[in-house]
């Protein structure tokens, strides 16, 4: 018999200091209640993390990922697609990978028991959607876009529109979030969670850019989102281990 050939598992670059927020962010008053207060322990992925359990097409709905034709009738406020793809760091796409959003309505709403600020729920809108990416890593959602929504973490607080992103890279243990915000959103300023990314590179990644060249006539603004999971040009990503 031969000598047994020995399993390389992948390994992963580290992103650069400053893309993720520290996990102690004094602005964003919760991190002081659930931020870890030791180290956190790398656990290196095995093959079993690496290989799966995967989300595949059997787990995608007819209109998962237009979240506007999921009731009988038509949501309130601006029809919106959200596209882009999603990418390694070495700018190959990530095929075949479920990419799962969640967001508040038009009027800033999420349809949550723990939201109860003064502003209509719409009958007709959830607020939750999931797409798999295809063989050039591109994904794309219509939805409507979210409206701000206060928040108590400081005096007169509002978070500024947003939609959270949920990736799955090619397994569930590898489930990363971030959120995709507007261009030229006056709450900017203000948003401890959005300011908590130190680079100014790494926060304007978070940003979309508006694309009229995906808009529809008559019908849907466009927005262009790409994801970067590793590597120089990293997406910011929410509770990332200060390795």
């Amino acid at each position: 018999m031969g000598t047994p050939t020995k399993l390389h598992l992948p390994s992963y670059r580290r992103d650069p200091d400053g893309t993720h927020p520290p996990l102690d962010s004094p602005g964003y008053r919760s991190t002081a209640l659930r931020h870890p207060k030791q180290r956190p322990v790398l656990l290196p992925q095995m093959l079993t993390e690496v290989t799966g359990p995967l989300l595949g097409p059997g787990r995608i709905g007819e209109h998962d990922n237009d979240l506007t034709r999921q009731h009988a009738g038509e949501p309130q406020g601006q029809r919106i697609i959200v596209h882009g793809r999603l990418l390694d760091g070495d700018g190959r796409p990530v095929r075949n990978s479920l990419v799962e959003i969640w967001q508040a309505n038009a009027g800033g709403r999420y349809r949550h028991t723990g939201d109860r600020w003064p502003s209509p729920l719409d009958p007709n809108f959830d607020g939750v959607g999931r797409t798999l990416t295809d063989d050039e890593g591109r994904y794309e959602f219509t939805t409507i876009k979210p409206g701000a929504y206060p928040w108590k973490n400081h005096d007169n607080a509002w978070r500024p529109a947003h939609i959270h992103f949920s990736l799955f890279g090619t397994a569930f243990i590898q489930r990363l979030v971030t959120q995709m915000y507007f261009p030229d959103d006056p709450l900017f300023a203000q948003d401890p969670i959005f300011n908590s990314v130190p680079d100014e590179k790494a926060r304007q990644r978070m940003i979309s850019k508006f694309d009229l060249s995906r808009t529809v006539d008559h019908w849907a603004l466009a927005f262009e989102f790409d994801i970067v999971l590793r590597g120089r040009e990293a997406s910011v990503f929410e509770d990332e281990e200060d390795e």
